[in-house]
């Protein structure tokens, strides 16, 4: 256990942000297991709102310093290239 009060005002905060991190990764993971949900029901109306919804928590996530741009980037374009493939079939 920590001794001074600088060591345990720093696992105070460690846990806050432990805390916030991991609800942060969860709403991520979730807005992008919405799209691929809908994605793989094949219905295209669905997939593009929850697409619509998933980009700017994705972005969100580039500012706040949690993924890094290209991630965020790489998971915005494949998405989209699935729904595009499953608005065209």
């Amino acid at each position: 256990m920590a001794n001074t009060a600088q060591a345990r005002k720093r696992v105070r905060q460690a846990e806050k942000r432990r805390r916030q991190n991991a609800s942060q990764r969860s709403m991520t993971r979730t807005a992008v297991k919405r799209v691929i949900a809908a994605i793989e029901a094949k219905d295209a109306e669905a997939a593009r709102a929850a697409f619509l919804r998933a980009v700017p928590v994705l972005d969100s996530m580039v500012n706040k310093g949690m993924i890094h741009k290209n991630k965020a980037a790489r998971h915005k374009s494949r998405l989209n290239a699935h729904i595009k493939a499953l608005a065209a079939a």
